[in-house]
């Protein structure tokens, strides 16, 4: 607590799945936190860490089916954090990488609320490495780029600049669009060999690799009916996987994630409006 008798608020990243990845800081802002609210990408294990006393909230956002608006859980952040607690909002990978971190973080400015950001390992880094798949590589691939693929249709992505002057490209939050996203990156110069890998469930015991190309990666991802979340790698770099695939992977893809909310101790499972 802060000599103003205000709390502070921890925007920790929890990695991209492998509750291993967690930073050392990461783990000592949960063992000290008195609320957490947790995403639905942060490994519950690591909400082992957290105090037998300290408050679990959930606010996690699936397609189509959010559990809190963003802005109700900017309130909630804020409200915690006046009554003198010291809270973690827990999100999967990097806050400020596609978390919206950077919102809450302003959210957290304007109220005045202390805060501090402990950055997490990115899916977009860690999920490729896990798969055999560096996104760079002497000879092939000298840029990568992050980008999401929510909103195939976004302005904000340049897909022709990408296309044109990046080596390996990296689609987040993509499988829904995994047909206009390719189509879109064809219709922007790419050649439809170029190699794709889709991962599911990327650094975990259950992750599964599909490879194909721009022009099949699409087919193929029906055919062995993925589940979010995936991470998509286009780029020649794809092919090293053949041989750097270090890790244990399964070749029957799963229906998805149970809830996190399910079964956890001390869980408020959804935004209670009465921490408002």
């Amino acid at each position: 607590m802060t000599a103003a008798g205000i709390g502070k608020v921890y925007l920790v990243g929890a990695g991209p799945g492998d509750p291993e990845l967690m930073t050392l800081k990461g783990k000592r802002c949960l063992e000290a936190a008195d609320a957490i609210l947790f995403d639905e990408l942060a490994n519950h294990e690591l909400l082992e860490l957290a105090d037998a006393g300290a408050e679990l909230i959930y606010v996690g956002k699936q397609p189509g089916k959010h559990c809190a608006d963003q802005r109700e859980i900017e309130a909630l952040l804020i409200e915690q954090a006046r009554r003198g607690k010291t809270v973690v909002r827990l999100k999967g990978g990097d806050p400020f990488v596609f978390g919206r971190g950077g919102e809450e973080a302003l959210a957290l400015s304007a109220a005045g609320i202390p805060f501090e950001v402990v950055p997490g390992i990115s899916a977009a880094l860690a999920v490729p490495a896990y798969a055999g798949i560096p996104v760079t590589h002497r000879g092939c691939a000298a840029s990568f780029a992050v980008v999401t693929g929510h909103n195939v249709s976004d302005s904000a992505v340049n897909w022709s600049g990408l296309v044109h002057t990046i080596d390996t490209l990296v689609i987040l939050m993509g499988l829904s669009n995994l047909a206009a996203i390719m189509i879109r990156l064809q219709e922007s110069g790419c050649e439809a060999e170029r190699p794709v890998a889709l991962i599911q469930s990327g650094t975990g015991p259950r992750q599964t690799i599909v490879t194909g190309t721009v022009g099949t990666i699409a087919g193929l991802a029906l055919a062995v009916n993925l589940k979010s979340p995936v991470t998509i790698v286009v780029g020649v770099v794809v092919r090293l996987a053949e041989q750097l695939d270090w890790f244990h992977t399964t070749s029957n893809p799963t229906v998805g994630d149970p809830n996190l909310a399910s079964g956890l101790p001390h869980v408020v499972s959804c935004l209670s409006r009465a921490w408002l």
